[in-house]
């Protein structure tokens, strides 16, 4: 079976709160800040099943969060170490007999910026998130990009760029999304570092848009 490697990104140090993020949607094992990540996405999601057992057998890395789609699967380990990271990687690409380069390179569907957010409005996405809540008078960045999964990198570049909070990720399905919010100074900061990041990964070319 042809397996198509869609995300395969390494997060060198998780920021404490997308570390806390994931733990609160992972069914697996928790991170904790300052650990390495890896994602990988593939596709059919099916083979994510078997490419767990290779990380896991190839090195000591911890599975966080997995996710097994008909069309999409997801995998993200992580440990203290980063060569044991890496490690567990490579034990994919070669099973697929894949480079890193093989993944697609993330394409920006949407970027979008919401302005002193309204109290009725921050209701609304404060009933939906995982992550912290936004606040009246604050700034809503929302990302939305292809594959789904660079969306765990995308929010974890944000929050290292400056003082934001992290209100909801999703990193699985056709689109991947981010929300963040916080004074808009900062969120403008995150945004264009973050933006001008997902452009130097490279990749194949995607050239076509999913559908929910």
């Amino acid at each position: 079976m042809g397996v198509d490697l869609r995300t395969y990104v390494f997060l060198d140090s998780l920021q404490p709160q997308m570390a806390s993020f994931i733990s609160t949607v992972s069914k697996g094992y928790f991170p904790v800040a300052d650990e390495a990540c890896m994602i990988v996405e593939i596709s059919p999601g099916i083979e994510i099943n078997r490419l767990t057992d290779v990380a896991l057998k190839a090195t000591g890395v911890k599975p966080g969060i997995q996710i097994v789609e008909r069309l999409f699967g997801l995998l993200e380990v992580h440990s203290p170490s980063q060569g044991d990271v890496r490690q567990a990687g490579k034990a994919i690409l070669d099973d697929l007999g894949l480079e890193e380069n093989d993944r697609y390179k993330p394409v920006i569907q949407t970027s979008q910026l919401v302005k002193n957010m309204s109290d009725h409005h921050c209701q609304l996405i404060n009933k939906v998130r995982h992550g912290n809540m936004v606040l009246r008078g604050d700034t809503l960045y929302v990302l939305e990009l292809q594959p789904a999964a660079y969306a765990y990198y995308a929010a974890n570049e944000a929050e290292k760029a400056s003082h934001i909070n992290i209100i909801e990720v999703v990193g699985y399905g056709s689109f991947g999304r981010v929300y963040i919010a916080g004074d808009e100074a900062e969120v403008l900061v995150s945004k264009e570092i973050v933006e001008n990041r997902l452009k130097t990964i490279g990749g194949r070319d995607q050239g076509v848009k999913g559908a929910e």
